[in-house]
């Protein structure tokens, strides 16, 4: 597997230095508050990574290898990626389709 960007480790030793709080109350605090700057951050992320999904494939790259780039996911996945298709989408829209095949 490719090196991380520094970004990730940053965030990964971020997470770390929470587990290190040793007081449960101001851990659990700073995980709390962490959290809740997480949730408004998503949408922001997931944007910024169907823009630059979209551009890899203008640039010329196929679904395969953007698949690849991104961890290995299926082609597949990585139009849905592109197109802004969320996990809880596909989740509701297999649900729907069980429902209708029953």
């Amino acid at each position: 597997m490719a090196e991380q960007p520094e970004e990730v480790t940053r965030l990964v030793e971020a997470i770390k230095a929470f587990e290190a709080i040793e007081d449960d109350e101001a851990c659990a605090v700073a995980v709390s508050q962490a959290l809740a700057h997480w949730t408004k951050q998503q949408p922001h992320l997931r944007r910024l990574r169907q823009q630059r999904v979209q551009a890899l494939k203008t640039s010329g790259k196929t679904w395969e290898e953007i698949g690849r780039l991104l961890g290995g996911i299926s082609a597949a996945r990585a139009q849905q990626i592109a197109a802004g298709v969320s996990g809880a989408q596909r989740r509701k829209a297999a649900a729907r389709q069980e429902a209708s095949d029953a």
